[in-house]
């Protein structure tokens, strides 16, 4: 199964009813259920998101459906971007090779993948 986090935001209607998030939460954990998405872990954030949610999928319509239902229901605006673990993103830039190395493998000219990237 794919991974998919989901940034959430109050709508008015989410934050005028704040004190029912946890039900609401627990709701759509067991609807997600029925629709074939995992709820891997639901977490209430600060700052300019009022939430986050991990999903397990099967595919990109699965989750997506699941998104729509909850957008639904008026009290969150979502979110959702593919994650991919560091075997995953390893078969994504290297086909066929798996990744292979730690996250701080050094690479071409001496610096470390980390170090390039803000260049």
């Amino acid at each position: 199964m794919a991974t998919y986090v989901t940034l959430i935001r109050f709508t008015e209607q989410g934050a005028k009813n704040i004190r029912e998030t946890r039900r609401r939460a627990a709701a759509f954990r067991e609807e997600a259920g029925k629709a074939g998405v995992t709820v891997r872990e639901v977490y209430w954030t600060l700052g300019p998101y009022d939430g986050l949610l991990v999903l397990d999928a099967p595919d990109e319509r699965t989750v997506t459906a699941a998104m729509v239902a909850l957008g639904a229901l008026g009290n969150v605006r979502t979110q959702t971007m593919r994650a991919f673990d560091e075997s995953e993103v390893g078969e994504v830039i290297e086909p066929g090779g798996g990744g292979g190395g730690s996250s701080g493998e050094r690479g071409a000219g001496g610096a470390s993948a980390r170090g390039r990237r803000g260049r």
